[in-house]
């Protein structure tokens, strides 16, 4: 079977926020674009897919809404649950007559036992089904990251923007979840000696941030503050967002998706972990925390433990050691690029169970 009369089928449910469908959108375009795959992507909130692609350009890829009342539909060679998902009964039922690669597609960590658990066979306890755990990963024994072959920095996509570098100050991206620690950081910006360019893309900070100034704040507005110049910009399509990682010299990030296109533009970056119930992700924090910080000074992890905890944050105590984050940032990069990509992995994951 050569690779064009491929079909590979997504599944993604709209959880909350936009990472889920984030990662299964980057993949199918990726599997379609680079692999010449015929991909389908089912998702229930079309919606949300649409905040990541205004451009409504989905050549290569087909996408389908993802009804309550699954419709009769031939099984794809390939089929991606994306986390845990579950998929419709009826097609679930549809496979046993000819069984595709079933794939789980899991979250990404950086946990040791992930490693472990990539590859494994799952058996459906009824039906003569095998399903396979996909653990994206940052060591080569996992499933890699998302990673396409033409990843770099578009200027002119930054200047479209309105990005502009200011000479002396720190240009920093700040996307994250609700934060206590936001008012301590915004205070060490105000007040500190050296100016602070933020850019802040629309979502779940605004409020805050429209608590901390006093004032509303909506797209296109530009506030200044002390030594902060804080830029609000709409909400952004994948590929702007990625640009303005690019551009800036420090990037708060958070969930997955954001997380994994910091890692790719070798600059400083600060992780917010999604919360879950009974503090759950610390020890998926730590387990990267272990990884990324080994060889930096202590407060960086301080810093990044603060931020997630909703403590107030030591910001000079950890922007003193720039020059050393940058040059981790670029060691860990270089170090990701040797390794397989996602995409990549998943296509010879399936060559080699046809």
């Amino acid at each position: 079977m050569n690779a064009r009369s491929q079909q590979w089928d997504i599944f993604c449910r709209v959880v909350d926020n936009f990472g889920d469908i984030g990662v299964c959108w980057r993949l199918a375009r990726q599997l379609s674009r680079e692999y010449g795959l015929q991909v389908r992507l089912w998702v229930d909130d079309l919606g949300a897919l649409a905040k990541l692609n205004p451009s409504a350009d989905f050549t290569g890829v087909e996408v389908q809404r993802w009804p309550d009342v699954f419709p009769e539909t031939s099984p794809a060679d390939v089929v991606i649950e994306a986390f845990a998902c579950e998929l419709p009964a009826n097609y679930l039922a549809a496979m046993v007559s000819r069984p595709p690669l079933w794939i789980n597609l899991e979250y990404l960590t950086a946990e040791p036992w992930a490693a472990e658990a990539h590859g494994l066979p799952s058996p459906h306890p009824t039906l003569p089904l095998i399903k396979y755990f996909f653990f994206p990963g940052l060591t080569p024994n996992t499933g890699g990251l998302l990673r396409e072959k033409n990843l770099g920095q578009d200027l002119d996509a930054a200047r479209r923007l309105g990005f502009q570098s200011t000479d002396g100050a720190i240009n920093i991206s700040l996307f994250g979840y609700e934060n206590g620690s936001l008012n301590s950081l915004l205070d060490a910006w105000t007040q500190g000696a050296e100016p602070v360019v933020c850019w802040v893309p629309e979502g779940r900070l605004l409020p805050q941030l429209t608590a901390y100034f006093g004032q509303s704040l909506a797209a296109g507005m530009r506030l200044e503050n002390g030594g902060l110049s804080l830029h609000v910009l709409p909400f952004l399509s994948q590929d702007d967002f990625d640009q303005l990682l690019w551009a800036c010299d420090l990037n708060f990030v958070r969930g997955e998706d954001s997380f994994v296109r910091a890692q790719w533009t070798a600059k400083p970056f600060v992780w917010q972990i999604y919360p879950q119930a009974e503090a759950a992700h610390i020890p998926k924090l730590e387990a990267f925390l272990g990884l990324y910080c080994q060889d930096l000074p202590q407060q960086v992890a301080t810093f990044w433990r603060d931020w997630n905890a909703g403590a107030s944050v030591d910001w000079l105590g950890f922007w003193q050691y720039r020059a050393a984050m940058q040059a981790q940032a670029l060691t860990w990069q270089n170090q990701l690029m040797n390794q397989a990509d996602l995409a990549s992995k998943l296509v010879n994951f399936h060559k080699n169970h046809i």
